[in-house]
């Protein structure tokens, strides 16, 4: 951070593991240099909504990744196009700091201080790879809310920005550094269920709406900023008793299930899901070969793969669409069956999410445990920490993170794929060298977006 500089005088031999909660110490934190003032991060949020604090949305729920990072760094800066999220952000600032961030409707703001260090993303997808490139550039280091793109494009370019510019971004997989997603990996690298021959990622289905009316933009949201490289369409809102927002509309966490701000369901859990898959198949420098949707039911009609009705969500609700790789290898991406991975091996199953971790294997480790240090290895020779404490470790110590940008974008183009593939209801054939589909104009034709005029990525 050529900036501002963290204490790095020696790199950083974290002692705290993490087994399902973090403890954090005064100790241990004294020792990461992350309790000096002067050798803490600045933090600049942009995106203050439920992913950043759900306090800031006006709900008083456990969920955000903020609260996780005020032990290893401060925030002296919020950024939201919705004003009223803004000052719930500020306000939470003050509660946790005793200081009063700058707070500003537009992020490039927030990039042009020179006195920030990190930068921590938690927008709509659609605006995740522009800000982020622009934070890179601009020296700062990166913590971005999944998925890391909107187009397989954005991750090309992503890539290229951080390997040129040697900044830290972290990727908010946070599965990757969830113990029983590590041992079910470690555990098919030793060979537990024998060759691995397929993985299963069962990641739910995406909600319908009814129709939405048109409607004013609520006075304290900028509708235009929100919008960002996204088409100008009108805003829609109908109130009711439909998730966090008590709405179903266009905007902030309904964006979900509109092709135009995100890939439904696709992107959204198959973020987290296909990247252990990937993970765990051991081809996150390569991609699938082919993408077969063999079952697909979308809430409205499609022409040429754009939605015909933009009155209601559009993202695909029930599918099945197979992956496979060069090898042979095969990857599942379903709606239905529990939701976490099944992988299946020559000598068995073992199905893990995020409360269960269970299989033939996992019972025979009684009698013959995994030998030392075969977490460590699979977490890029680390001890095992909490997500958000493995970021700010790979800042201090300029290592890459558990969650990097070039894995990320790996398993991310397959779950992309898979989208563009159901959107057109057609197998693809998929160049993972050349990171192109090949002989299909059209469907090549998804894999970037125009970007309205003045958001563009440079």
């Amino acid at each position: 951070m050529p900036h501002r500089t963290v204490n790095r005088r020696h790199l950083l031999k974290s002692t705290l593991v993490w087994a399902g909660a973090a403890v954090w110490t005064t100790r241990s934190l004294r020792a990461m240099n992350f309790v000096n003032a002067n050798d803490r991060p600045r933090i600049g949020a942009i995106g203050t909504g439920s992913r950043w604090c759900q306090k800031a949305t006006g709900i008083d729920g456990p969920h955000g990744a903020a609260p996780d990072f005020r032990p290893f760094g401060d925030y002296v800066a919020v950024c939201d196009a919705d004003e009223s999220r803004r000052v719930r952000a500020t306000e939470l600032v003050r509660e946790w700091t005793g200081a009063v961030p700058e707070s500003v409707a537009d992020y490039r703001a927030v990039i042009d201080r020179a006195d920030i260090d990190i930068i921590h993303i938690s927008t709509p997808d659609h605006w995740h790879a522009k800000i982020a490139i622009e934070a890179m550039r601009a020296g700062k280091d990166v913590y971005c809310e999944k998925p890391m793109t909107l187009t397989i494009e954005e991750g090309q370019k992503m890539c290229e920005v951080c390997r040129r510019t040697g900044q830290i971004v972290q990727i908010g997989t946070q599965q990757r550094s969830d113990p029983a997603f590590i041992k079910a990996i470690a555990l098919i690298r030793a060979g537990r269920i024998g060759k691995l021959q397929k993985a299963t990622c069962g990641i739910g289905g995406a909600p319908t709406s009814p129709q939405l009316p048109q409607a004013e933009a609520p006075a304290q949201l900028d509708w235009n900023l929100w919008l960002g490289p996204a088409p100008l369409v009108p805003f829609r809102y109908l109130a009711g008793d439909n998730g966090e927002t008590k709405s179903w509309s266009r905007s902030h966490y309904e964006f979900r299930w509109w092709y135009e701000y995100s890939g439904g369901k696709l992107t959204d859990w198959g973020a987290h899901h296909v990247d252990i898959a990937t993970w765990a198949m051991d081809k996150t420098t390569t991609g699938p070969v082919s993408i077969d949707p063999v079952m697909i039911k979308h809430p409205v009609g499609f022409k040429d793969g754009f939605p015909t009705d933009d009155s209601q969500y559009n993202t695909a609700t029930e599918f099945l669409i197979k992956a496979k790789f060069a090898d042979g290898l095969e990857l599942d991406i379903r709606h239905d069956g529990d939701n976490g991975i099944l992988f299946e091996g020559t000598e068995g199953r073992l199905f893990v999410n995020r409360g269960r971790l269970n299989g033939k294997a996992v019972d025979d480790l009684q009698s013959k445990p995994l030998p030392d240090g075969a977490l460590e290895r699979i977490y890029k020779d680390r001890p095992l920490v909490n997500h958000f404490q493995n970021f700010f470790e790979a800042v201090v110590a300029r290592k890459e993170p558990i969650s990097d940008v070039f894995s990320h974008h790996r398993a991310l183009t397959t779950c992309h794929l898979a989208g563009i593939a159901a959107r057109l209801g057609r197998k693809l054939v998929w160049d993972p060298e050349k990171e192109t589909i090949l002989d299909d104009a059209q469907a090549q034709s998804f894999t970037a977006r125009e970007r309205r005029e003045g958001f563009e990525i440079e």
